[in-house]
């Protein structure tokens, strides 16, 4: 999401910066170029048009017009306001700390609302809280099946719906299951249609009148651009929503319903899914997705992942090992599994400051390189892990033989540690291996 934004801010912003002072002319035609971008990317027209106009105004004062820096400050400009534009900070969910919450999740059929309600069990899990699962789609075939499926996948209890019944009273029973279970937070998935009809509304309007839930979060397609915008207003009139999950936020979506949903709504946008698996659930906070859009990349996301997914007690044996230049490749195969953990290499790489989506496609990222990678060390005698200098050529061919893949995948793997090994050994000898941080990738 947001390539194509990236990259053509990025060239308008390169032309701010070649500039050592600005005038009016400069910055009209540099945010025309900006208006356009953001009008491709789909976001709402008069969201661009106030957007560009608040730019502007500042653009044309004295922090720009006067500054040594002056692309860099429009820059900065550009950033804050992309930031108030999208909500300025994180509003995480608010639910109840003492009795039992609900969560309402709503939204047209197709838009992702039973795989978010799995994903964002496992996240309110991770949270510390009891979730509870509720089918309230007796509509759709195989609906109710499907969320007891996501819920065997993630490990949170599912309501047993029946089809007979309506969906007032599974949501009645369903809550009162939940207290019985000891759960502390219900996450109804509720009825979609293939567009919002009066019948869909009301029956929405008897739940949510009946359960008085903590949240009530429409799930919108980022795929679908200005049409979620329609979608996103007519659930809020009729049900006043509180924050909206933007599901399928990691597939060719232009972004733009991501940046006008909170000017067009006024509700947040609150949690954004990122993937297929359903750990791919991420908070929405606007400063860091205006990082990502300008190329400043997402270093505190990157950070997070990383402490989500690094085990404290490995990473300090790995740190002694890296110290002692005592690194196996058990130990290197054991770290690339925690890179796969974080998620897709392209991903992770995004989130660094510089990477934008042009230095990307210079890049040959390819995440089956890895499986290959583990395959290979799977593929090796516990003696050759331990002491890859044992490696010669008769066991080259039997390990590629092994993990399905050519000597020369081989070769380049021992040539990659080698190198790694050389790197940590400087790192070592200069004292800088603590810059490198408890935990961190050696490669």
């Amino acid at each position: 999401m947001f390539d194509s934004l990236s990259e053509r801010l990025d060239g308008v912003f390169k032309k701010f910066k070649g500039k050592g002072k600005l005038n009016e002319t400069n910055i009209e035609d540099g945010l025309r170029e900006v208006r356009l971008a953001l009008l491709e990317a789909d976001v709402h027209f008069r969201v661009v048009k106030k957007f560009i106009s608040e730019i502007k105004q500042r653009a044309l004062g004295s922090e720009v017009m006067e500054s040594l820096t002056p692309g860099q400050q429009v820059v900065k400009i550009v950033n804050e306001e992309l930031v108030a534009l999208m909500g300025s900070s994180n509003e995480d969910l608010e639910l109840e700390t003492g009795g039992v919450s609900s969560i309402m999740l709503v939204g047209l059929q197709g838009a992702g609302k039973t795989t978010s309600a799995g994903k964002l069990s496992l996240h309110l899990r991770k949270k510390g809280r009891k979730p509870y699962l509720v089918p309230a789609d007796i509509y759709r075939p195989a609906a109710v099946e499907q969320l007891k499926k996501v819920g065997t996948e993630v490990g949170i209890p599912v309501f047993p719906s029946e089809k007979g019944d309506k969906p007032e009273s599974i949501c009645k029973k369903a809550f009162e299951a939940a207290s019985a279970a000891d759960c502390d937070v219900v996450i109804f998935d509720t009825a979609g249609r293939l567009q919002a009809d009066e019948e869909m509304m009301d029956e929405l309007v008897r739940i949510k009148n009946m359960l008085k839930p903590s949240e009530i979060l429409l799930v919108a397609d980022a795929m679908t651009g200005q049409e979620a915008l329609k979608v996103a207003q007519t659930f809020d009139e009729a049900l006043d929503i509180t924050g909206i999950v933007l599901s399928k936020a990691d597939g060719d979506a232009r972004g733009g319903a991501a940046l006008s949903m909170k000017a067009v709504t006024g509700k947040p946008v609150k949690l954004m899914g990122v993937g297929e698996k359903m750990s791919a659930l991420e908070l929405f906070h606007p400063e860091r997705m205006a990082s990502r859009i300008l190329g400043m990349g997402d270093t505190l996301s990157f950070i997070e992942k990383a402490q989500e997914t690094v085990d404290e007690q490995k990473a300090l044996e790995m740190e002694k090992k890296l110290k002692k230049n005592q690194f196996t490749l058990e130990d290197f195969k054991d770290q690339l599994v925690q890179v796969r953990k974080m998620g897709s290499i392209k991903d992770i790489m995004g989130m660094l400051p510089g990477m934008n989506n042009k230095a990307m496609k210079q890049l040959d990222i390819d995440d089956k390189e890895l499986i290959k990678v583990e395959a290979i060390i799977n593929s090796m005698t516990k003696k050759e892990r331990i002491n890859h200098n044992i490696i010669n050529g008769s066991r080259r061919r039997r390990i590629a033989g092994g993990s399905g893949t050519r000597v020369q995948d081989v070769n380049q793997l021992l040539k990659n540690y080698n190198q790694t090994m050389k790197m940590m050994k400087k790192f070592n000898k200069k004292g800088m291996m603590k810059s490198l941080g408890r935990g961190a990738l050696p490669f």
